[in-house]
């Protein structure tokens, strides 16, 4: 069956984030023309290993880029969605390319994106503090920051570089960050200078975003968008205020791209074969013993932007219902399955009870989701090793039926089965 995407095809994460989006992403965009991020910044990871021409495995960490950059034949674009840290964008690009991946001509970025600054690092990092006990466990990447200067509207865009007032717009910014945090160290003209420089670099990659994708979409380019985060860390759905700063659902697609919803023909789940996620918030699943320890070990549980150990716990169909609901999947993505070959039983969520009483959607309260008991069922484990599975009948007949167990209780099919990290470690069920 061919992988190529009719109109739009979008890849979202359906957990907490870090589910193994882009190995989904490599495969579908070995056939699309552009590859697309819609929101989010480089506070994204995404970790792909590919065998080179000497068949040597070569490991590349994307944070901004699109990862669809490995496939030499496609276009990679940064929406208006985004907040860009140029600094960051050509420390990324110049190690790909020292890594043997040529991508000039092939990166566009939309003159609408917001800019990430170097003072927005340093506020992300005070805000944190500021904070104390009940810190976000944010990257301190500046993200959060740059989406309030977005949302205050004194933002500075992509288009700003190149007005003759950039340099007066950037230090009234600053002067308002000191007044609201103090005097902290910050060199402000050495910053404005550096952004100047860069700017030069940046005018052959800026594009007018919006008209940008609809010319494509017209011209019937199979356009792959590239979802960072996840559904649970939703500025609006997600487990607030332990969340990222931009919409990570299917409408951020829309909104951080200029596209029409009817363009969207495929919506991929990345679902992991348990849960974890990074940083604070709730996690009813977590599971603070030997089986959380034995998933982080055996899954290699740690962060690709921040290198931090990951939470891990039980699958959580009740959150993967209410991120089902919200994005509409129309296939999953099944990652890590690999993971759990050896257990002897494997425990899956599948609703939440508070009062005994069992309750419908996710809890928005989290003082409410953290009274709630997590009821289990208990399937069999498989012990056997799947790494080497090519195919659906290839799988152990328990490791299959905990498969249809989930896409029973979601009413959506597996598309795809992850059974180690390597690009041909996949199974395409259909």
């Amino acid at each position: 069956m061919s992988h190529a995407p009719e109109g739009v095809s979008v890849v979202l994460g359906a957990q907490w984030g870090d589910e193994g989006k882009g190995k989904l992403v490599d495969i579908l965009a070995a056939e699309a023309d552009i590859c697309a991020r819609c929101a989010g910044g480089n506070n994204a990871g995404h970790t792909i290993v590919v065998k080179d021409a000497k068949g040597e495995k070569k490991t590349y960490a994307f944070n901004l880029l699109p990862s669809g950059l490995i496939n030499p034949k496609c276009t990679a674009f940064i929406g208006s969605g985004v907040v860009v840290h140029i600094p960051s964008l050509f420390n990324e690009l110049d190690t790909l390319e020292r890594k043997g991946l040529s991508c000039a001509g092939r990166l566009f970025v939309s003159d609408r994106a917001h800019l990430v600054m170097g003072f927005h690092q340093i506020v992300d990092g005070l805000k944190e503090i500021e904070l104390g006990g009940s810190s976000i466990g944010t990257t301190k990447k500046g993200i959060g920051p740059a989406y309030s200067s977005k949302a205050s509207r004194s933002g500075l865009r992509v288009h700003h570089l190149y007005d003759p007032s950039f340099p007066a717009k950037f230090r009234k910014l600053v002067e308002g960050r000191f007044k609201r945090y103090g005097h902290f160290e910050f060199d402000t003209e050495g910053e404005i200078e550096m952004y100047l420089a860069f700017a030069d670099r940046l005018r052959p990659l800026v594009v007018d975003g919006p008209t940008y994708m609809n010319n494509a979409l017209r011209s019937g380019k199979r356009i792959l968008v590239e979802g960072a985060n996840a559904l649970m860390l939703d500025i609006d759905y997600g487990t607030y205020p332990f969340v990222t700063s931009s919409a990570t659902s299917i409408g951020g697609v829309v909104t951080g791209l200029g596209i029409p919803p009817f363009a969207i023909k495929k919506v991929i789940g990345v679902i992991k074969a348990y849960t974890t996620r990074v940083g604070g918030g709730p996690f009813p699943t977590e599971d603070l013993g030997t089986i959380g320890e034995t998933l982080q070990e055996v899954g290699a549980e740690y962060g690709t932007v921040t290198g931090r150990r990951r939470r891990c716990g039980w699958l959580d169909l009740v959150v993967m219902r209410y991120s089902t609901m919200i994005n509409g999947y129309t296939s999953l993505n099944l990652t890590k399955l690999d993971v759990l070959d050896g257990f002897e039983e494997i425990k899956v969520a599948t609703g939440y009870k508070i009062d005994g009483v069992e309750i419908d959607g996710f809890p928005a309260d989290l003082d409410r989701l953290a009274q709630v008991e997590v009821v289990y069922q208990t399937l069999p484990g498989w012990k056997s090793d799947i790494t080497n599975c090519k195919t659906w009948a290839d799988l152990p007949p328990k490791c299959q039926a905990y498969c249809k167990f989930i896409e029973d209780f979601l009413g959506v099919r597996i598309q795809y089965i992850g059974v180690g990290p390597a690009r041909e470690s996949s199974i395409e069920v259909f």
